[in-house]
Formats: structure tokens, C-alpha cells, sequence
């Protein structure tokens, strides 16, 4: 199946409406029907500001950047944007096409041999 992966960039104690940002998201695609998400800590990263964020001895309450990640249709993609356009939030995001699928499924053949053709 061919949709988007979407990925949004945030800081780890971020809040929106009280609740942190990256829980926010998740919550809400979930209330949208998305059927899975992602949220991943970063060891470290730095943002348009140019800091470095970073956990070390001296500073364990780091903010740290957390990935929040979702494959979607391109359909479910355009209506969480939109959703998220409206709220209003300062979010950076990549948006990039995926193909994907569930296993075992009977399309994993078809797959194969149209990946197997192009080589």
C-alpha cells in the first residue's frame, strides 16, 4: 500500500492544552483513527535555534527532542494536518511517501516481484 510517513519534531516538555505535546499527538491521532503512532526520545539534537540539546551527569532534566511517527493514507495525513493546521501549533514536520503493508498478507508476493523486476 502506498501512503505517508509523518514525522513531527518536538521538545520533550513541550505542552499543548497541559498535556505534553508529543502525548497530545498521539492522543489525538488515536481520537482521528489513526491505528498507530510513535514516540521516540532522542540521545540528542539541536533545532532551528542552533542549541544542543543533550543528557549528561550534570543535567539528567534535559529537554530532549522526541520524534513522534506515523504511517498513514495520504487521505489521513491531509486531515491530521488540517486538524493540526487549525489548533494552530508551531510544529516542524517531514512528510515523505511509504510503502507499507500488514504480514502475513497475500500482497507481500506482489510486492516482492515488482521490487524483484526493478533491480
Amino acid at each position: 500500500m502506498e501512503g505517508v510517513y509523518l514525522k513531527f519534531y518536538v521538545s520533550e516538555y513541550r505542552e499543548h492544552n497541559g498535556i505534553l505535546l508529543f502525548e497530545w499527538l498521539l492522543e489525538r491521532a488515536k481520537k482521528c483513527g489513526v491505528h498507530g503512532g510513535t514516540a521516540m526520545r532522542a540521545v540528542a539534537g539541536f533545532g532551528r535555534h542552533g542549541v544542543l540539546h543533550e543528557e549528561t551527569f550534570l543535567e539528567l532534566a534535559a529537554d530532549l527532542p522526541v520524534e513522534v511517527s506515523f504511517v498513514l493514507s495520504k487521505d489521513e495525513a491531509k486531515m491530521f494536518l488540517d486538524l493540526l493546521q487549525a489548533e494552530n501549533i508551531d510544529l516542524f514536520y517531514a512528510r515523505f511517501p511509504v510503502d507499507y503493508g500488514f504480514l502475513p498478507n497475500d500482497h507481500i508476493d506482489d510486492w516482492r516481484e515488482e521490487k524483484s523486476s526493478n533491480l
